[in-house]
């Protein structure tokens, strides 16, 4: 089966993201998209692409002004829900009012904005924003989307939060420019972040009613000078309610305990204004970058300010809480060894994928415990778990059961995977999804990401574990092999809408001997309704 190996498993990293009752009692919960990366690969992905975003742009070097910004960052980062990201900001040398983010942290704003507030919570509030598109992964949702379109469903199996690389990760999405996915986000993921954003406000001691005072700033400077806000509401959708939602968040939020201003956006805004006008991002994209004082292009921070690059944030060691079995050198699965004539295998003639013998699985079964005890299952004592480093899902597979398709890819030929599943289309449901939708949406988008597969029958109603489930048979020429191969799709209903699944991955002509292997697998399967899989 055509499925990359290097993607985490297909689960929706989706815990609430909630802030102290006492604090926001009413305030609005944002359940986070989709996600197949590890937060440790949102800081190298984001430190990737700012190293990108540098070389592009002219980054102002100016102490009073980056030590400014600088300090509200860290007041804003103490509150922001989530992952513990290194948040920093640079301050970017453009006149236009913008702001952006990139994943695990990395932050810019445009000395326009800076000059345009009215007032620091003003200012804290569009650093708000811009810090919740981060803590809620968004950035990175979208790519797992685009991600999941291009490397097919190898996803599913879990392995691509083992280290990979950005450089790998890029390579895969190719063309599609991870700064493109990471700086135009779709109008509820917007609003989720002004909901957010208003919460760390909150927390940090800031007004959160002071975000929608600043679209009174966007108004005016659109009627004087509608340029300085182009590059903003192409990357920020104006709808015409947000500003009346925010004001609504506020009310849910009751009375903030304010904390004094860290104080100096007079004198920072007097700073700027002495360099001259600052270019526009039009003549920046031009070239047209006038050198002078407070204009540097690709110009850094002081060492003591730049990224870290020891390619792990602070207090996100993430230690390895698996037994060494249960990893793989170098995090690839097994692909068996060299017979004489070339081919691979192992001492067994059971199966064969292309060049690949694989060993009969043995009648003896062990039992694979999920670490966070959400499920179990039996498996053959000859095959081989392999969790990710994040995640919920495992892949099963027999040596010699993955073959290497070249580009660093790995496909599937013999296994099993299961995870957890939270249906794309409930995001933006009225209504929770049926089992059927559910699994409708988990096959369509195993169909998306490996074209070759198509549906074969009905979806079939079973129980497993006591409780409603599905299965599906999905059959097609594998690309790698050049040989039928068949998968089939088993979805367990959990009690929050989301699904645990299954997919039993063999050539098509060894289906029929594997059959009774799957069945019995499926039967073993054991899931923990109670256990938190978000």
């Amino acid at each position: 089966m055509t499925k990359s190996l290097r993607r985490t498993a297909l689960t929706a990293v989706l815990c609430v993201i909630a802030l102290p009752a006492a604090l926001l009692a009413q305030a609005t919960q944002v359940k986070p998209g989709f996600n197949i990366f590890s937060e440790q690969q949102d800081v190298d992905i984001g430190r990737q692409s700012a190293a990108q975003a540098e070389r592009q742009l002219p980054l102002l070097n100016d102490p009073r002004v980056e030590n400014y910004a600088g300090q509200i960052i860290r007041r804003l980062a103490a509150a922001a829900p989530g992952a513990h990201y290194p948040y920093q900001i640079r301050v970017v040398n453009a006149s236009d009012i913008n702001a952006f983010s990139l994943p695990g942290g990395f932050m810019y704003v445009n000395r326009g904005l800076i000059e345009a507030a009215r007032s620091e919570p003003e200012l804290a509030a569009v650093l708000a924003h811009e810090m919740a598109h981060v803590a809620l992964r968004h950035g990175t949702h979208q790519a797992s989307k685009a991600y999941l379109t291009q490397a097919g469903i190898g996803i599913l199996g879990g392995l691509l939060g083992n280290g990979r690389s950005p450089n790998a990760i890029f390579q895969v999405l190719g063309g599609l420019g991870l700064n493109a996915l990471f700086l135009k986000f779709s109008r509820d993921d917007e609003y989720q972040a002004d909901m957010v954003g208003a919460q760390i406000m909150a927390r940090a001691g800031y007004d959160p009613r002071a975000m929608a005072d600043f679209f009174e700033v966007l108004r005016r400077e659109q009627k004087s000078d509608p340029g300085r806000l182009q590059q903003f509401f192409s990357d920020h959708p104006a709808a015409a309610d947000r500003e009346a939602r925010i004001r609504q968040e506020a009310q849910r939020i009751g009375a903030v305990r304010a904390s004094s201003e860290i104080g100096g956006l007079s004198q920072v805004q007097t700073e700027l204004r002495s360099m001259g006008r600052a270019p526009t991002m039009q003549q920046i994209a031009r070239g047209e970058v006038p050198r002078g004082r407070g204009s540097s292009r690709g110009q850094r921070y002081p060492d003591d300010q730049r990224y870290p690059d020891d390619q792990r944030y602070p207090d996100q060691g993430y230690p390895d809480q698996r037994s060494p079995d249960q990893r793989y050198p170098d995090q690839r699965y097994p692909q068996g060894t060299y017979n004489p004539d070339g081919s691979r295998g192992t001492s067994g003639t059971y199966g064969r994928a292309g060049n690949a013998r694989i060993e009969p699985p043995s009648s003896r079964l062990a039992t694979y415990r999920q670490r966070d005890g959400f499920f179990t299952i039996q498996y053959p004592d000859n095959w081989r778990p392999y969790e990710p480093d994040n995640g919920l899902g495992v892949t099963i597979v027999p040596d010699g059961g993955v073959v290497d398709t070249g580009n660093g890819q790995q496909s599937i030929i013999y296994g099993v995977i299961v995870n957890h599943y939270d249906p794309f289309e409930a995001r933006s449901a009225r209504r929770g999804l049926s089992l059927d939708e559910a699994t409708r949406d988990l096959v369509d988008h195993v169909i998306q990401g490996n074209p070759h597969l198509r549906s074969t029958g009905s979806r079939r109603r079973e129980t497993i574990d006591g409780a409603p489930a599905m299965s599906q048979v999905l059959s097609g020429r594998s690309p790698v092999t050049g040989d039928e191969e068949r998968v089939t799709v088993f979805t367990r209903q959990l009690p929050d809408g989301h699904v645990i699944y299954s997919l039993f991955i063999a050539p098509g002509r060894d289906y029929a001997e594997m059959a009774p292997l799957f069945s019995r697998m499926v039967r073993t399967l054991q899931v923990n309704d109670e256990v938190a899989h978000r």
